[in-house]
C-alpha cells in the first residue's frame, strides 16, 4: 500500500491549494484518513481528520480555513485550504488506516508535498 500525496505549491497569503492524498496498492478499504504538517524546524502536528462514514475534526488552527474531505469510491482523500497564512507554511503527510486485501490493519503515511506560503 502506498500514499501519495500531492497538490503542494507556492501561494500568496489569502490564497488557496487544494492537496490530495492517494492510496493505491492492495487496499479493502481506508478508515480514518488524517492530515498533518511539518513546518521548518518544528514537530510535525496534527491538521484534520476523517472517519470512513465522514465525520470531521480540525485543530483549532485551521478551523474554519481547512476542509477535509474523501472519495471512497477513489481510496482518494483531499485536503482543501483556504485562506492561507504565511504560519501554514509547512510540509503536509497524509495518514491513513487501511485495511488490506489480507484484512490487516496497519497505519501508512505518504511522503509529503510542501506548502508555502509567501507573498
Amino acid at each position: 500500500v502506498q500514499l501519495q500525496a500531492s497538490g503542494g505549491g507556492l501561494v500568496q497569503p489569502g490564497g488557496s491549494l487544494r492537496l490530495s492524498c492517494a492510496a493505491s496498492g492492495s487496499i479493502s478499504s481506508i478508515n480514518a484518513m488524517n492530515w498533518y504538517r511539518q513546518a521548518p524546524g518544528k514537530r510535525r502536528e496534527w491538521v484534520a481528520g476523517i472517519g470512513s462514514g465522514g465525520t470531521t475534526n480540525y485543530e483549532y488552527f485551521v478551523k474554519g480555513r481547512f476542509t477535509i474531505s474523501r472519495d471512497n469510491a477513489k481510496n482518494t482523500g483531499y485536503l482543501q485550504m483556504n485562506s492561507l497564512k504565511p504560519e501554514d507554511t509547512a510540509v503536509y503527510y497524509c495518514n491513513a488506516d487501511v485495511r488490506t486485501t489480507t484484512a490487516t490493519i496497519r497505519n501508512y503515511w505518504g511522503q509529503g508535498t510542501l506548502v508555502t506560503v509567501s507573498s
